[in-house]
């Protein structure tokens, strides 16, 4: 079945009937406000102030049931403005009292606003109103909460993320460190994160160190912990460096102890960033498709599970264009009369989803034939050919499309069958 938006939002139109109740709420830290409308907009008992703990959330429900028993309402909608974090527990507290939850894009209620009193005044009170009344004309999305494995791989993979910016602050730290108080470490050791060079920043970063030591004794310490790719020639480059090295020498005692304390957030966040991947390796093992996902040329364990946690379940989707909107990767053109504008992406979605597949595209357009050989035609047909960037993100609504049917399908990936006859034509010609 092809996905039509047009029908999808007649389909939420039509849930909203005159035997539902809908309710507004304006979502903050600690204090939320509710207001409660009918089909036809018409405003049904007073609002409700409810605080973000147990006792507010079952104010909450109370007050909705008794406006549902006044009104003779035979189910209840309500919704929300996505604000941070704030509302997850709200969403888990509703799911387990049967309320059907939906929210409203921020975008949407900001430019509402004005319709409620002619005044672009903003509050707590006045959101409530207009996101129940955006609820009641269709204007909303049902959220897709990660649950199960989906849930706990979200949080690993946002985990993940934070973990390697704070890798990398630290890795910066300690090539600052080298930059001031031993410039030539880097003509001894391309790489500072090798077994030889850790050893060497732990013992005797110093050059003076260094110095005091001679090869014969740096070789042997060395060849404790690392058997290969070390030796005396190795040894007699870093003494001869330390010996002519311009770096500070002022202030060496505390330079040791702040060394000492970044190889420790080194290998404190390296470990952190392993114990992670192997909780998310165990996870994917145990969801059907991924193995055959991994056979895509390109795909690898982190975009595959970075994908998975942005997108849950893929069988929540009835086909992969939803996934194309969720992203943010769905066309819109501004026309007018006899003017026809450029189609550029909404980037109405997940920022980060939509992030992870470009970075994911672009090695692929090096790495997989057919991905390839689609940019090049791309770029170079004779009609209507597309920028480099702009073929990225055609490639990348065709990754998701070929993860849902890999995905959903339970199918290694072929190029024949994947990408389809009138693709191979396109290779045949770009090739």
């Amino acid at each position: 079945m092809k996905y039509k938006h047009a029908r999808k939002q007649n389909q939420r139109i039509e849930q909203i009937t005159d035997s539902i109740l809908v309710i507004g709420a304006d979502i903050a830290k600690k204090t939320h406000v509710a207001r409660a409308v009918d089909f036809r907009g018409i405003e049904l008992g007073k609002d409700c102030v409810f605080d973000n703990d147990h006792h507010g959330l079952s104010k909450l429900v109370a007050w909705m049931k008794e406006l549902q028993r006044q009104h003779r309402k035979t189910g209840i909608v309500l919704g929300i403005e996505p604000t941070g974090h704030y509302w997850f527990p709200l969403a888990e507290f509703l799911e387990r009292e049967g309320v059907k939850l939906v929210i409203v894009n921020p975008h949407h209620v900001n430019k509402s606003k004005e319709l409620e009193d002619n005044s672009p005044t903003k509050n707590d009170y006045k959101d409530a109103k207009v996101i129940a009344d955006l609820v009641r004309n269709g204007k909303y999305s049902e959220p897709r909460l990660p649950v199960s494995i989906y849930a706990d791989l979200r949080i690993l993979m946002n985990l993940r993320e934070k973990v390697m910016v704070n890798l990398g602050q630290v890795q910066r730290r300690i090539q600052n460190w080298l930059d001031r108080f031993f410039p030539e470490y880097g003509q001894v050791f391309k790489d500072w994160e090798g077994k030889a060079s850790l050893i060497t920043l732990s013992e005797f970063p110093i050059p003076s160190e260094v110095v005091a030591l001679d090869a014969s004794t740096i070789v042997l310490r060395w060849k404790k912990d690392v058997k290969r790719a070390v030796g005396s020639k190795r040894a007699v480059q870093l003494v001869e460096a330390a010996r002519t090295s311009i770096g500070l020498t002022q202030g060496v005692a505390a330079a040791k102890i702040e060394l000492k304390t970044l190889l420790e957030q080194y290998e404190m966040f390296a470990k952190q960033l392993d114990d992670i991947m192997l909780e998310v390796e165990r996870l994917l093992a145990q969801i059907p498709g991924t193995k055959e996902m991994l056979t895509i040329p390109g795909v690898a364990t982190v975009t595959l599970a970075g994908f998975l946690a942005e997108v849950g379940n893929m069988g929540d989707y009835d086909h992969a264009q939803q996934i194309i909107r969720l992203a943010g990767f769905n066309l819109k053109e501004n026309s007018s009369g006899k003017k026809k504008g450029k189609s550029t992406i909404t980037k109405r979605g997940r920022s980060r989803l939509r992030a992870l597949l470009f970075r994911a595209v672009m090695p692929m357009v090096a790495k997989n034939a057919e991905f390839k050989a689609l940019h090049q035609y791309f770029t170079k047909r004779s009609q209507n050919p597309l920028k480099k960037k702009q073929s990225l993100v055609a490639l990348c609504g065709k990754l998701i499309r070929v993860l849902y049917t890999l995905g959903t399908q339970c199918i290694p990936y072929h190029p024949d069958e994947v990408l389809g006859p009138v693709r191979q034509a396109q290779l045949q010609m770009a090739a």
